[in-house]
């Protein structure tokens, strides 16, 4: 081995390793443990051999000195012994570690030099005691010391380089076998440690490997793979911490989720391709306005995304901020071969104002983004007391409807669809009415969707269409009926098996029904809505698509579907005579409905002046409170007969 390779591996044995902050660290931890014990078998032991000596050496020796070192054994043991409760960062350590370096080779000296220097004032039995002293304690010191290999090196052969030879140079037998002992005791106390620590380090080494692979586990366990920001479960541990610090502090703070709003049309007329880059274009615009570190920013999936803001901001703060996340969203996104242009809701709850937890937070800002939706896309709506008392309105709803006996309570009404010419009926619409036993009258707004969030509405449906089809059996011939059917009607095969079931246990000719279904309700699985709705078709019932024109159906959807009639929605007619797009509007619908050959019933007629402009326009049927408010089963056919009778013949005028 040359010279040079020899001082290279001496420097590494002797190296303390400042690069590795993870060993300083558990050397630290390590020492912390095992250095005051160190210290307190040196200073028992040293005293022991000081009383051996005590009344045959000089009292500097013997006392003085040993006074001194216990001194500085005390004050390195106290700064341990507090060290054991501290949690180091590196450069602490790797001072600590540096210090015991350095003062292992001069404390070791001292001890050895001194035990040494005792040795002439001594009997056999006193230098014995030299001999023991310096053998047993080293041990115990190299050992307490094997986790910093520098300085159990350096105290292994100072003390032991000394003792070897110090006690051959007495040509004493006893010591000269004795230090020859120890020379091989050295040996193998050296590999030891040097095995010890080489052990040690690879153990931390594989700690510190582990600990990263698991730090990017859990960082790709709550990242979302395709945007590359935090996802949901990144979000709600986030929410859960944040909320539990807040309700200690009382600090108010927001959660916003927002929704994009046209990006199902770019994902079906583009592919998953330019849906998927949409996605990461949309991420990184949010990035960029949630650059301020109080914004936690992450995707719950599909194109629903959220962020925490962990700051005081006024309503109107919110307001604003929640208004600059939907103008970088409003516009364009340049993808592959296409540019495309959409927009997005947000729904914003705080806490603790309008939630008292997590869980209710993100629920209230989730209503809230769906509310806007419904009222206002685009747009930025904030949960509110109202929006409060209404969720809790229906959960009361909800509760009541578990405890219905629908049955008695479930009933149903009948509002006239006419001919505009005349304005004699052809069919009335089936609409459901329930009064509750507990909350008494409740609206159709009200149950109808809570019965759908509860997945029971399809009970309602085949209780209401049993007592629709009994009513309408004692109606002329030429009087048809229609019924709303429910987008877990015409979307589950047993929902439809049951609504089959009640029109051919009827004793009606199926031929005079008409079923009315929403564009919304079809969109949500338009092939199999097809395939279940064309199943109503060969019963001979009629289908009516309800509320035309306020939801996304498009002319592929409308040929899709075996429609037999079209409801313009009432919404168009309210203003038609002073409103010259809704006039626009209805005009093209009726033109469609004539071209595809359908059937055309326009809701919402309800001023002569509705009546008058839809005559104008061509349109044959429609409804409305002009002719009817809806009436009881028992009330139709007294409706119809003081019609007939010409009592009614007049033009009608709002009731």
């Amino acid at each position: 081995m040359s010279a040079s390779s020899l001082m290279s591996m001496v420097r590494r044995y002797w190296r303390v390793d400042y690069d590795q902050p993870e060993l300083l660290i558990a050397q630290y931890r390590a020492f912390s443990g095992k250095m005051p014990m160190m210290y307190l078998i040196l200073l028992i032991n040293s005293w022991a051999l000081a009383q051996t000596y005590y009344p045959l050496a000089p009292y500097w020796l013997s006392l003085y000195f040993p006074a001194m070192l216990t001194v500085l054994c005390v004050t390195r043991l106290t700064f341990w012994w507090r060290g054991r409760l501290v949690d180091p960062t590196p450069g602490m350590a790797a001072n600590a570690l540096k210090r015991t370096s350095f003062l292992a080779a001069p404390i070791a000296l001292s001890f050895s030099l001194w035990s040494v220097m005792l040795f002439p004032y001594g009997d056999s039995y006193a230098q014995a005691h030299v001999a023991f002293y310096m053998g047993i304690t080293v041990i115990c010191c190299i050992f307490c010391l094997m986790y910093l290999r520098s300085a159990a090196l350096s105290v292994a052969l100072i003390v032991n380089g000394i003792f070897t030879v110090f006690f051959l140079s007495t040509h004493i037998p006893t010591f000269v076998a004795a230090a020859l002992n120890v020379v091989l005791v050295t040996i193998g106390m050296l590999a030891i440690v040097n095995s010890h620590y080489s052990d040690f380090v690879r153990l931390i080494d594989a700690q510190v490997k582990t600990t990263l692979l698991g730090n990017e586990n859990l960082r790709l366990a709550n990242l979302d793979s395709l945007t590359q920001i935090p996802n949901r479960r990144k979000f709600f541990a986030q929410l859960n911490e944040i909320c539990t610090r807040a309700t200690a502090s009382g600090q108010r703070f927001a959660v916003a989720i927002l929704d994009l709003d046209g990006f199902k049309a770019v994902n079906d007329l583009y592919g998953h391709t330019h849906g998927d880059q949409l996605l990461v274009e949309v991420g990184q615009r949010l990035t960029a306005v949630c650059q301020d570190d109080h914004f936690h920013l992450a995707r719950l999936g599909g194109d629903e995304f959220s962020i925490i803001i962990d700051a005081d901001l006024s309503d109107e703060a919110l307001q604003q901020f929640g208004g600059r996340i939907c103008d970088a969203l409003r516009r364009p996104f340049v993808l592959y071969k296409a540019t495309v242009q959409i927009a997005a809701s947000v729904g914003v709850a705080t806490f603790p104002d309008m939630a008292v937890d997590a869980s209710s937070l993100y629920e209230h800002a989730d209503y809230a983004l769906y509310q806007g939706k419904r009222e206002r896309r685009g747009t930025v709506t904030l949960f509110s007391e109202k929006d409060k008392a209404q969720i809790q309105r229906n959960a009361n709803i909800e509760q009541a409807l578990r405890l219905a006996d629908f049955d008695r309570e479930l009933s149903v009404f009948f509002q006239p669809i006419v001919r505009l010419e005349d304005c004699q009926p052809i069919a009335f619409e089936a609409l459901a009415r329930w009064h509750s036993a507990v909350k008494g009258t409740v609206a159709p707004m009200e149950f109808i969707p809570a019965a759908e969030r509860m997945g029971i509405i399809n009970q309602l449906s085949v209780i209401l269409l049993k007592k629709a089809l009994q009513a309408a059996a004692t109606w002329p011939p030429d009087i048809r009926l229609s019924f709303n059917l429910s987008a877990n009607d015409i979307n589950t095969s047993e929902g439809m098996a049951q609504i089959v079931q009640v029109i051919t246990h009827s004793g009606m000719c199926p031929s005079r029904l008409d079923l009315e279904i929403t564009e919304t309700a079809v969109l949500q699985d338009l092939e199999k809505s097809s395939q279940l709705v064309s199943t109503l078709r060969q019963l001979g019932c009629g289908i009516t698509l309800d509320d035309f024109g306020t939801g996304y159906a498009s002319l592929s959807h409308l040929h899709a579907l075996p429609l037999t009639r079209i409801k313009i929605d009432k919404s168009f007619v309210a203003d038609i005579e002073h409103n010259a797009v809704s006039h626009k509007i209805v005009k093209s619908l009726l033109a469609l409905t004539h071209d595809m050959q359908l059937a055309c019933v326009v809701e919402g007629v309800e001023t002569p002046a509705h009546l008058q402009s839809l005559r104008e326009l061509g349109a044959l049927y429609g409804q409305g409170y002009l002719f009817s408010v809806p009436l009881a089963a028992g009330q139709v056919q007294a409706w119809m007969e003081a019609r007939q009778a010409g009592s009614l013949q007049r033009e009608p005028s709002l009731r």
